[in-house]
């Protein structure tokens, strides 16, 4: 059937299912991991504002990671309760690029943060005795303050991009919010200069910073073999694990979605992949970062006491 151009005004969200039972469930689940998210990363942020032990440069991008996923996951969780338990799944066309917009600008931000964390890492273990004036506040809030804007310059330049294509046929999403795969497929058609621009994106915020973290992981490794104690050893790579866990989840993620050829995207399967990316990581993250990190244990400790 052919498809006929009509301006959009609202998308319908599909969600995940159409069974009540399940959609329950499905709601108390996400309800419950929202509330971990919510709570994990608080207290996270908390404990580094209140403990002045924590306050370095490492723990500094920690907290503004938190501040990301808290962000993040709230952009995403509500609405996706909502299409849960309402029989409306209609989302505004404004409310579909706000959405977007924030998501894409959240997501940019956390990829320059994580390749941050990385280049912060090698200087901890690279130069022990020079990491706290190398990595000064002013240094650390100037990092900051660029992934952030890095990463909403590029969300204004792919939101405007995606939400000026002609939307044709029906206007149902057949995921649970409003991303680029979905959206792309209700598109009449996609220009070749279109793809340059999600091309470009995928370079500068996802390929570029996963190449920096290797970069640095790469003269990590370097640092670490010439310690000579296997102790020392063991020790400075602990101090990786985390990072590299949440490196490892979070760009596997993205690169399997939107890396992909868009002939390629099979969207029963995205969903599970986008949860994961948009509702568990930002659940994870707290915890891969205070469950082995002793010096969150006791600001978590002493706050405890103190209550």
């Amino acid at each position: 059937m052919e498809k006929v151009n009509h301006t959009v005004t609202e998308f319908i969200l599909v969600g995940f299912t159409t069974d009540p039972v399940m959609r329950l469930v499905l709601f108390v689940v996400f309800l419950l991991m929202y509330c971990i998210t919510v709570v994990g990363n608080t207290t996270l942020i908390m404990l580094i504002c209140t403990d002045s032990l924590l306050h370095t440069a490492m723990y500094f991008f920690i907290g503004n990671l938190s501040f990301l996923d808290l962000w993040y996951s709230t952009v995403y969780t509500p609405k996706i309760m909502l299409t849960c338990i309402s029989e409306d799944k209609s989302i505004s066309f404004a409310g579909c690029l706000a959405q977007f917009f924030f998501s894409a600008g959240l997501a940019c931000s956390e990829c320059y943060l994580l390749a941050t964390m990385a280049y912060d890492r090698y200087m901890a273990i690279s130069k022990p005795l020079l990491y706290t004036q190398a990595m000064s506040p002013r240094l650390s809030s100037f990092l900051v303050a660029a992934s952030y804007t890095g990463g909403f310059i590029n969300s204004i330049i792919i939101t405007s991009e995606t939400f000026t294509l002609t939307f044709c046929g029906d206007n149902v999403i057949d995921d649970f919010f409003c991303d680029l795969p979905p959206l792309v497929k209700l598109a009449c058609d996609v220009k070749d200069s279109y793809q340059v621009v999600v091309y470009f994106i995928l370079t500068s915020n996802v390929i570029t910073p996963a190449a920096l973290i290797l970069a640095s992981y790469l003269f990590i490794i370097a640092a670490i073999l010439r310690i000579r104690s296997t102790q020392g050893r063991l020790k400075a790579f602990s101090t990786c694990g985390s990072h590299l866990t949440a490196v490892t989840l979070y760009y596997g993620s993205i690169l399997f979605i939107y890396s992909r050829p868009s002939t390629s995207y099979t969207l029963e399967r995205d969903k599970i992949v986008s949860v994961f990316c948009t509702i568990a990581m930002p659940m994870l993250n707290p915890m891969i970062y205070s469950l082995r990190n002793r010096d969150v244990k006791d600001a978590f400790r002493k706050m405890r006491d103190r209550l």
